[in-house]
């Protein structure tokens, strides 16, 4: 006997499932825009303290120290801070909050393909802004489409994951003072810039979600924590689509342990970002080989080979990098290569990726 899906909601049926191969065993895994360093063990084991409790007691409903903390490290208001389980499940809380049928939300292509999905499945009508050619986005172009559609959501990132490019402050400000609805900034890898940040924004704007994540500078993406911020009488209303219990006790603590230590962060940021710029140098002294922007521990990559074949190739020298082809705006086209995207990993690990670009390329043949 067949199971029932066609009790399934349609919009869920249309929708691929969200898979990410999460393979570790590889020389260099550039694959995920992971931090390539683990938390140091003297941090680890002051983490694990925390656990010597009760385990068949719950936990906080809501990680309300973490939240003080966060609160008092960003010197905001008491109530304006949502953690949750990674951004991912605080995106999803987004669409429980404030999408429905028909609902129209800007989202600028290519961006987080999450967002895409948990708008459509929430029935949600998506209004796309392509990039331009530098793979950037103009926000005079992003806020004519939300003004022309009346938009209750408009969804920006910067830097943007897959592409790096970035949105100037000044563009932000635009946006937030412009669309004629919510503005939500996520910030997923904020720590690799400098100046102004979406909580600026907050402080001045009323319509400001802003969501951040412990997973990619501060190393923290096996255990999940996600940060949304705004008003809070807004977070207050976000709250009731909340589940209790969803950050357990070691990821609260972790989280807090590495919010105490931003020193160690930052020095991590630091050597990632040196990483990524020589290793971009580098790549600027190939033949035929081209990146896009580079704000964060990212950046996409095209070649000579197509990049079916690139990801063969680097694999088989076991380098993990990512084919984003996915994203028509990332695909082949014009008889170019499609890109791929490659994170910035540890020292080694990036020696790794040159050598095996070169093995690669070795075999593309001479154009005349």
């Amino acid at each position: 006997m067949a199971a029932p899906v066609h009790l399934v909601r349609a919009a869920i049926r249309a929708e691929r499932a969200y898979r990410v191969p999460t393979t570790v065993e590889a020389a260099a895994k550039l694959d995920q825009n992971e931090s390539p360093f683990d938390l140091p063990r003297a941090m680890k084991d002051a983490a694990m303290a925390f656990l010597d409790v009760e385990w068949n007691r719950y936990p906080d409903d809501q990680p309300v120290r973490l939240v003080a903390a966060l609160e008092a490290a960003w010197g905001l208001p008491e109530g304006s801070v949502l953690v949750g389980r990674g951004s991912n499940d605080l995106v999803q809380t987004l669409g429980l909050c404030f999408l429905e049928r028909g609902t129209p939300v800007v989202l600028p292509a290519p961006m987080f393909a999450l967002y895409g999905s948990v708008a459509r499945m929430h029935a949600a009508d998506v209004v796309g802004v392509p990039p331009e050619a530098d793979l950037s986005h103009d926000p005079d172009r992003v806020l004519a489409a939300a003004v022309e559609a009346r938009a209750p959501v408009t969804v920006v990132t910067t830097p943007n994951n897959p592409t790096g490019a970035i949105f100037t402050h000044e563009g932000l400000r635009r946006l937030a003072a412009g669309v004629p609805g919510l503005l939500v900034v996520d910030e997923a890898y904020f720590e690799f810039l400098d100046g102004p940040s979406g909580l600026d924004l907050l402080r001045e704007f009323d319509n400001v979600i802003v969501l951040r994540t412990f997973s990619k500078a501060m190393g923290l993406a096996g255990l999940r924590l996600g940060v949304l911020v705004a008003r809070p009488e807004l977070v207050a209303e976000i709250a009731k689509a909340r589940l209790p219990f969803l950050v357990d006790r070691l990821s609260e603590a972790v989280g807090m342990a590495v919010l105490a230590n931003q020193d160690l962060v930052a020095e991590r940021v630091a050597v990632l970002s040196r990483e990524r710029d020589a290793l971009l140098a580098h790549l600027a002294t190939l033949d035929g080989v081209e990146t896009g922007p580079a704000a964060a521990n990212f950046f996409l990559l095209r070649t000579p080979l197509d990049a079916p074949a690139l990801l063969a190739a680097l694999a088989a020298e076991g380098v993990l990098v990512r084919n984003v082809t996915g994203y028509p705006e990332l695909a082949a086209r014009d008889g170019r290569p499609g890109w791929v995207r490659v994170s910035v990993g540890a020292p080694e690990e990036n020696a790794a990726f040159r050598r095996a670009l070169d093995v690669a390329l070795a075999g593309v043949p001479e154009t005349t």
